[in-house]
């Protein structure tokens, strides 16, 4: 028997996921028991009373000075500017990612200069973006938008591109117009690709939106952690970061949930 054709079954599926998962929760355990008895005080890894006490005081309790729920309010802060950047960025992927899949003469004038954009590191450009639009949110959505949209367009021409040329000969031989053939045959097929794409864009858009919080911003999950590393507040720090890695799992499950009930027959190419 080959490990190549070996499956595992469901229950065996649920163990593997969730063993790397207690792994490291278990090596913390170990770290925070080991540090924590040798100097009670240890602010690197706090116990698990520690972060309780955190999320508390951060989620359910109102900031003595704004009122404000402080975990709530950065959250929203955040998922504003980061769902702004992306949408901003799927209108314009999808619409030039078309045109290069389509039509030869815009693949030849805007494929290479999409190519090239693609390599500038976006975080390289923060500078120049808070000097032209200024420090509030147009900058931080900018980046963010600016960041993922070339890799999506890439992927989108390329889906577009290797659509088999007998579809489009058989709209044409139908009447098609180009319009036609656009709107019919092509968006839908590469609508599901879009949303993968999105998916995977995810991770870096957060990247992004939290360097460009870091910098300049009065509210944000990328804010707050910068603002209490000066004080070694891992109690805070390492809830907000799983805050923010468990928004952008969600965000991801209800994509590809998205994907699934919109276009089913997906579903059905990826298990073939």
């Amino acid at each position: 028997m080959r490990w190549i054709n070996t499956r595992p079954s469901k229950g065996a599926r649920l163990a593997l996921s969730l063993a790397p998962f207690t792994v490291v929760l278990i090596a913390y355990l170990i770290g925070s028991a080991v540090r924590l008895a040798e100097n009670a005080n240890d602010r690197l890894l706090p116990s698990f009373a520690g972060f309780a006490d955190a999320i508390n005081r951060m989620a359910f309790v109102p900031d003595v000075r704004s009122g404000d729920y402080l975990l709530w309010t950065d959250t929203a802060a955040s998922l504003t500017r980061l769902y702004s950047g992306i949408g901003v960025a799927t209108l314009i992927a999808l619409a030039i990612g078309m045109l290069i899949g389509m039509l030869p003469y815009m693949r030849a004038l805007l494929a290479p200069f999409v190519s090239a954009i693609s390599m500038v590191p976006p975080l390289a450009l923060l500078p120049i973006l808070f000097i032209i639009l200024g420090l509030g949110e147009t900058s931080k959505i900018a980046l963010i938008a600016i960041g993922v949209t070339p890799i999506m367009i890439r992927d989108l021409a390329l889906t577009a591109t290797a659509l088999p040329r007998e579809q489009i000969i058989k709209a044409e031989t139908l009447g098609g117009s180009s319009w036609q053939i656009a709107l019919r045959v092509v968006l839908p097929q590469i609508l599901p690709r879009l949303i993968d794409t999105l998916r995977l864009q995810i991770g870096p858009a957060w990247l992004f939106l939290i360097a460009a919080e870091a910098i300049s911003s009065e509210a944000g999950l990328g804010y707050r952690i910068f603002l209490v590393r000066r004080y070694l507040a891992m109690d805070v720090i390492f809830p907000y970061v799983a805050w923010i890695t468990l928004l952008a799992v969600g965000t991801d499950f209800l994509l590809d949930r998205l994907r699934v009930t919109v276009f089913p027959w997906s579903e059905l190419e990826k298990n073939a």
